[in-house]
């Protein structure tokens, strides 16, 4: 019985991972061909990174990324205590309805956010699709994940040293930065990360709120494939599978040295 959970987990994961390792062997092919090997060669990346149109895309891509983490990050750790210290009932509405946008279609959430956008537009002539409709959506749809990460280091503090630290003679505002914010540390890094990675690698919300003048490295891809495949797309998929992989080796590695730590 455990050879055939092992041969199906093997299976599992070749169907899953076998798409991704061709693409990854094909971007260093010298020729264009998709099918035959021609020979190693690392043309296409630099193909690849003298493509000014790409390299525009990456750049939106990295700030929007940035800039999303950052604020989802602040807001949803505020918004994480704030429903910590609600009583019961109001915190398990609040917790399910922040849970909502995350199973959520994204194809409804991103056409909802457009039909905002182009309502406040012809109103008020503000939010032309672009840039900033495209960071607004981003910081809206990573909010969530940061709040998910952040309250189970709420659960597992000791919420009797926050008001030691202000019986004590602190500040709320310093004993939120001196006691609740080192242990609930690691859940906000995890949740910074978390949503860099979900920016980093949405689409179908930045298909439909990023107009024509902002479009992400997701967005240019889905474009090109509309032309003729070049081997280009296979360096840069490579080059994205990386980093999102290495991001999330970093998650892991956190929480592994978190668990550690919380066993001593």
């Amino acid at each position: 019985m455990k050879t055939l959970s092992k041969i199906y987990n093997a299976l599992i994961f070749l169907f899953l991972y076998a798409p991704i390792v061709v693409l990854i062997i094909f971007s260093f092919n010298d020729s264009k061909s998709r099918v035959v090997w021609h020979g190693f060669t690392t043309k296409w990346y630099s193909s690849l990174f003298s493509n000014s149109e790409i390299l525009d895309s990456l750049k939106i891509t990295l700030i929007v990324a940035v800039v999303a983490a950052v604020v989802a990050t602040v807001i949803g750790t505020l918004a994480a205590v704030g429903i910590f210290g609600m009583n019961r009932k109001l915190k398990q509405t609040l917790l399910a309805v922040n849970n909502i946008p995350m199973v959520n279609p994204e194809i409804v959430t991103g056409v909802a956010l457009m039909l905002m956008y182009v309502f406040i537009f012809r109103a008020t002539g503000l939010l032309k699709p672009g840039f900033t409709t495209l960071l607004l959506s981003h910081i809206t749809f990573c909010i969530p994940y940061v709040v998910l990460q952040v309250m189970p280091k709420l659960r597992q503090m000791n919420r009797h040293m926050y008001e030691a630290a202000l019986d004590l003679g602190c500040r709320p505002s310093s004993a939120f930065f001196k006691v609740v914010l080192p242990e609930i540390l690691p859940g906000v890094v995890t949740g910074m990360l978390m949503a860099f990675t979900m920016s980093l690698d949405d689409f179908v919300i930045s298909y439909f709120t990023s107009g024509s003048s902002a479009q992400n490295l997701s967005v240019t891809i889905y474009s090109m494939t509309k032309r003729r495949i070049t081997p280009e797309i296979n360096a840069l998929s490579t080059l994205l599978f990386g980093a999102v992989l290495l991001l999330l080796i970093l998650v892991n590695v956190w929480q592994i040295r978190d668990k550690k730590k919380a066993r001593y």
